[in-house]
């Protein structure tokens, strides 16, 4: 009898312990999310978030979802998709941050499929699937207050030498570069991780390539997460990079998740590439660590830390 009341007590004085640590734990939580929608300037460095990143909280309207980011700090936005947009959301996603007075990042020059063989083939079908996605793009970038479009030359073309596929992507390149001239408009270059069959990885492949073309409108996209995989040294690759570089990326490896995820040191990141004049975009390609409003929030106050130099 003895035995059973002293465990009926032990019951009760553990459920009311677990009663107060989950008590506690949703106090510690709320005032987690509490403390970043109090922290509301805008943040030093200019992210740029995308569609869905903010659903949670400010439901899957990207226009609410630009409102609210507005309201947390952010004061850019990138959209890969733009081009597979109405017109009519290009227009109103371009009037909406106007009037918040945001920015619009890069979208996807969408020409072909990253996994395609295309520019460098060389051959006139692709140039000319390239020029009029080119010409489509500037009509989009009007719509949408865009001046940065990425472009990926697609994969290897395994029947030619290296020397010959990068010379005909140069040459592809600059058919498109003399239309975003006009325009001033800028093609970014994305090296990517995704696959070896990519033609264009490496940070110092794609300098030698803006280089050979010239152009104030074709320079290198910096997708961090992307040149942490293939190549490391990501500090002393911009220093290397930095004349050429137009626009940064952002994502923590592995996962490709928000900074502060992973390996990456995103708060000295940040803090050499502002100390050394960057006042363009870094987009934030990548998903968030935790689902939920909880996993939003999480990504606001991440962003913060990474931003606090």
């Amino acid at each position: 009898m003895q035995r059973r009341n002293f465990l009926k007590q032990n019951m009760l004085a553990t459920g009311a312990l677990l009663g107060t640590t989950t008590l506690l734990a949703s106090n510690s939580n709320n005032a987690a999310k509490n403390s970043v929608w109090e922290n509301t300037a805008p943040f030093k460095c200019n992210y740029a978030f995308h569609d869905g990143m903010f659903k949670n909280t400010a439901g899957p309207d990207f226009i609410e979802q630009i409102k609210y980011a507005h309201s947390m700090g952010f004061r850019s936005i990138e959209d890969n998709g733009m081009m597979g947009r109405t017109p009519e959301m290009q227009q109103k996603i371009g009037d909406t941050l106007a009037s918040l007075g945001m920015n619009m990042g890069v979208f996807v020059i969408a020409f072909s499929n990253n996994d395609k063989i295309n520019l460098t083939t060389g051959t006139q079908e692709w140039k000319d699937k390239f020029v009029q996605t080119c010409k489509e793009s500037v009509e989009v970038a009007k719509r949408c207050n865009a001046k940065w479009m990425t472009v990926v030359p697609g994969n290897y073309d395994r029947k030619l030498p290296i020397g010959i596929q990068t010379g005909n992507v140069i040459d592809g390149l600059r058919l498109g570069t003399e239309i975003l001239e006009k325009n001033n408009l800028i093609m970014v270059l994305e090296p990517l991780s995704d696959t070896p069959e990519l033609f264009l990885r490496y940070s110092d492949q794609t300098y030698a390539i803006c280089k050979a073309i010239n152009s104030p409108s074709c320079k290198i996209l910096f997708d961090m997460y992307h040149m942490q995989k293939n190549e490391g040294h990501i500090i002393t690759n911009i220093n290397r990079c930095w004349n050429e570089i137009a626009y940064f990326q952002i994502g923590d490896n592995p996962g490709r998740n928000e900074p502060g995820t992973g390996e990456m040191n995103y708060k000295n990141i940040f803090k050499h590439i502002s100390g050394n004049g960057y006042k363009g975009i870094l987009g934030m390609e990548h998903g968030n660590a935790i689902k939920g409003v909880e996993g939003e929030a999480a990504l606001i106050k991440a962003y913060r830390d990474a931003d606090s130099f």
